[in-house]
């Protein structure tokens, strides 16, 4: 079969592999249909997750069709169009019984670590892919839900939902702000509307990606390059402070935004992965009685997810903006890393692509 194939940092090719092979009773092979790219893929190709070796085929978020299951599967079955959920879950370890899958004690890649697809094990980004845990690690799709949204749901929505809005305490009538509009933060503005907030307040630099946060629910835009943007955001809290700040960038500054945000009381939910330390001033928070809070998605809730996604309660469908064919990728890495240029929120590469 035909892989994109991490070379080193900087390096990747899109070439011929050995197909996947069950290996325990637990897997399932799947015929990917469609994946897409994430942050967290551009990171790896910088060389910021060293985990990463060379070889290893790319990509946690697909789509597809299961061809062969092992003995122990149950509840999956060839033919069946799947979810391929970026993170494994035993089922039966003390922290996945918690719910707790990010933490899947499970031997399959490293025990305690739940993100292995183009992590410790062979991703996504290929004709074929291998799931362990096929049971628990794989979400079977209704009839009526679109390839372009179900690929959402590997990661991006119960990413922003779990870390941001549920650690958040998003509460009915809650005013928030998002500090970045890129697909995550898009994704919590979309999941922030389930638990009842108010006013969504989307904050980025990119003026085109403000004018689509409309679509994924925010009630106000924000550009920071005003010198008073902050006056701008506080006038719409009556001086008090958002009650939850989202941070959906990864840098020091945009996690400082949200800080600054936050009345006493609130929270401050960081979605975003850093790569750089963040200074933490505890000498005037403390007094503030401030949440904070921070994570790796268990995606224990795409199964409800799916469910509002199914009924087009949500606008997964929204994010897919480019298309390229299963083995675009040089074109889909190049446009997706070009994204303020080009821009793309999510790209989508599918086996069935028509132009």
């Amino acid at each position: 079969m035909k892989a994109l194939v991490y070379g080193g940092p900087g390096v990747k090719a899109w070439k011929d592999v050995p197909d996947p092979v069950i290996t325990g009773p637990g897997d399932a092979i799947v015929r990917v249909d469609t994946t897409t790219i994430c942050g967290t893929d551009l990171h790896i190709l910088k060389g910021d997750v060293p985990a990463v070796q060379p070889g290893r085929i790319l990509g946690h978020e697909a789509v597809g069709t299961v061809t062969e299951t092992g003995s122990s599967v149950s509840g999956i079955s060839p033919g069946d169009r799947v979810i391929i959920s970026c993170i494994k879950s035993c089922g039966h370890c003390i922290n996945c019984r918690k719910g707790l899958f990010s933490h899947c004690l499970g031997s399959e890649g490293q025990v305690g670590t739940g993100w292995i697809f183009g992590h410790l094990i062979d991703g996504t980004q290929a004709e074929y892919v291998r799931v362990p845990y096929a049971d628990n690690s794989l979400h079977k799709l209704p009839a009526g839900v679109s390839d372009d949204e179900a690929v959402m749901l590997s990661d991006i929505l119960p990413t922003a939902f779990e870390i941001g809005v549920l650690d958040g305490r998003v509460a009915p009538g809650d005013i928030i702000a998002v500090v970045g509009a890129g697909p995550i933060g898009l994704a919590a503005m979309a999941t922030a509307r389930l638990c009842g907030a108010s006013t969504i307040i989307a904050i980025d630099p990119n003026d085109s990606r403000l004018a689509r946060a409309a679509d994924f629910g925010a009630t106000h835009t924000v550009n920071p390059g005003n010198p008073q943007w902050a006056s701008e955001v506080l006038a719409l809290t009556d001086g008090a402070g958002v009650d939850v700040a989202m941070e959906a960038v990864g840098l020091p500054e945009t996690f400082e935004m949200a800080l600054r945000l936050v009345r006493p009381g609130g929270s401050v939910a960081n979605i975003g992965v850093h790569g750089k330390p963040v200074e933490l001033p505890l000498q005037d928070l403390w007094i503030r009685n401030i949440n904070i809070s921070m994570g790796l998605v268990n995606t224990n809730t795409t199964p409800m997810l799916l469910r509002l996604v199914a009924q087009h309660k949500l606008p997964a469908d929204k994010f897919a903006t480019h298309h390229f064919p299963l083995d675009g990728f040089m074109d889909a890495y190049d446009t997706f890393s070009r994204a303020t240029e080009t821009e793309a929120l999510k790209v989508v590469l599918s086996r069935n692509h028509r132009g």
